[in-house]
């Protein structure tokens, strides 16, 4: 006799299969409970604010180095040249747009120009904050808009004219998003993490690396589901991905033109320091990384475990852990090819190694306080990771600078600084590097086959055709890198620099012999210690002869 069996109800397709919940609930101290969750959370984040921002502009007036005069330049062009412009220089549009429009509001100096990049730092702070408690808990939350506020990274780039710090928030709203739509399956999250995908393709060339690495961190969403609901899954992110990549493509042709004609010969391959440059430059120092690591690890452990480790949380874990690794490897691997990688780079990725930390600790409980505590003893002096002189072009330009007339020509010896000349030394000079000569247009590095320019030009020839063409009285400013004792100077790039630098100092030293120049100044006076790039200059006039 045949068995009947009552007919099962249809599974709902569009739900998340339960998965075993990990049981942790963290608990808040009564006194916090009886403050309005309201006021407790509006007075901590506007006194975080207000003290990131005063550690973030410890130096806002202070100076240029060679990429931020560079990004202002850019900037200043016309909004609709400035996407031409970057053809040359090897960066998409967005903030450059951005700073434009900011630069027409408050004006192109220095302080003006870092109080953008200031801005967007002190966004991360409720940005953090506010992912990190939607994700992870209100304690979770709190933690992690406390290590947003004194972060090093943050704090040190929040005082350059770069997108780094803009590029810093959209990881944090990125990561946010993702987790939001792709892990916890709320997919209305997912047009917001699509938007902010395509801004960071639009701001940075490691939007690109975001893109591929996020895509990777899709695999323990995956894994947790199975059958109708993870083809579900696979469907959102391949319209999603799909969606941003066709909305990305107006810019595919400049992009390909960029990787192949202004790739970054001043770098070289990475090797495999990558977490010492991650302890020392995004976290602060190997104190604050090993205080943090292990509270978050205390914290975080139960997650691996076998009763735990296909539970939501785990999927988040796995996901954050994954995320920023496969975007530093791609990276990695990328720069293999063609250099691009720096810590100023990692921004996109901050959020979610600043994202792991504050839930770790916020699970270890008074470990987890105790980190977050020392480790914002640590970071409380940002002149341990900020550098406050980036450069001394301001200096040399102080002291050249009313001593030059209309008509005078600056000489570089390192091309990509002819910016930084230009914008600290007065107007109506003209320019010339020792990659191509007389430039046009100083508001921009032409970065274009540089390296072969740089290769080809003759010092010689090209410095005596500058010096013909002035008239008896009229000056040449030569301006060149300090480059003795570097360690840092062994890129395809600054190889050349170093050579071409010296052979022009050759030429018009040999030219004041002759009689055909006179030294009139040197500068600096003294020298400030610079991080970057230092400078000598040497001011010479034509004589009669």
């Amino acid at each position: 006799m045949a068995t009947i069996t009552a007919p099962q109800p249809e599974p709902d397709l569009g739900r998340r299969p339960e998965l075993p919940d990990s049981g942790y609930a963290p608990r808040t101290p009564a006194w916090i409970r009886r403050i309005p969750t309201w006021l407790w959370v509006t007075a901590g984040l506007i006194g975080l604010m207000a003290l990131s921002a005063f550690f973030r502009t410890r130096y806002l007036n202070g100076q240029y180095w060679m990429d931020e005069a560079i990004t202002t330049g850019i900037a200043l062009h016309p909004l609709d040249k400035i996407p031409h412009v970057l053809r040359y220089d090897g960066n998409p549009p967005l903030y450059y747009m951005l700073l434009h429009l900011w630069i027409k509001a408050f004006g192109d100096s220095v302080d003006a120009t870092h109080s953008l990049s200031v801005l967007f730092g002190i966004l991360t702070i409720p940005a953090g904050g506010w992912g990190a408690w939607k994700l992870f808990g209100r304690r979770a939350g709190v933690m992690a808009a406390i290590l947003f506020a004194f972060n090093a990274w943050l704090t040190s780039y929040a005082q350059e004219t770069r997108m780094y710090e803009l590029m810093g928030l959209w990881g944090v709203l990125a990561t946010t998003f993702f987790v939001l739509g792709f892990v916890e399956r709320r997919r209305r999250w997912l047009l917001a993490f699509g938007a902010v995908l395509l801004a960071m393709l639009y701001t940075h060339s490691w939007g690109t690396f975001f893109f591929i690495g996020s895509a990777i961190a899709l695999i323990p969403s995956l894994l947790a589901h199975t059958g109708r609901e993870r083809m579900l899954l696979l469907r959102d992110a391949v319209m999603t991905y799909v969606a941003t990549g066709l909305l990305f493509l107006p810019w595919a042709p400049t992009l390909l033109f960029q990787i192949a004609h202004t790739a970054a010969p001043w770098d070289t391959p990475p090797r495999l320091g990558a977490p010492v440059q991650i302890s020392r430059n995004v976290l602060g120092g190997d104190k604050i990384t090993i205080v943090l690591v292990l509270a978050a690890a205390i914290g975080l452990a139960p997650l691996f475990t076998r009763a735990l480790r296909r539970s939501p949380e785990a999927t988040k874990l796995f996901t954050l852990i994954l995320l920023p690794l496969a975007v530093l490897l791609i990276a990695w691997l990328g720069s293999q090819v063609n250099p691009a990688w720096a810590p100023r780079y990692f921004a996109p990725v901050i959020g979610a190694m600043l994202f792991l930390l504050a839930w770790g600790c916020s699970r270890a409980r008074l470990v987890g306080i105790v980190a977050v505590a020392l480790s914002c003893a640590f970071l409380a002096n940002p002149y341990a990771f900020a550098p406050k002189h980036k450069s001394d072009m301001r200096y040399v330009a102080a002291t050249m600078g009313p001593l030059l007339h209309k008509g005078d020509t600056v000489v570089v010896g390192q091309p990509e600084q002819t910016t930084l000349a230009w914008y600290y030394l007065p107007g109506g000079l003209r320019y010339a590097n020792t990659a191509r000569g007389a430039v046009a247009d100083p508001t921009y590095m032409n970065w274009v086959n540089a390296l072969d320019a740089i290769k080809r030009t003759d010092p010689q020839r090209t410095a005596a055709r500058l010096v013909s063409q002035l008239r008896p009285g009229q000056q040449l400013l030569f301006v060149r890198p300090l480059t003795e004792g570097a360690q840092n100077w062994k890129a395809p790039w600054t190889v050349w620099v170093r050579r071409r630098s010296a052979q022009w100092g050759a030429v018009f030293a040999r030219d004041v012999s002759d009689g055909l120049l006179r030294q009139v100044a040197t500068a600096p006076l003294n020298y400030p210690g610079a991080c970057c790039v230092a400078d000598s200059a040497v001011l010479f006039r034509k004589l009669s002869k």
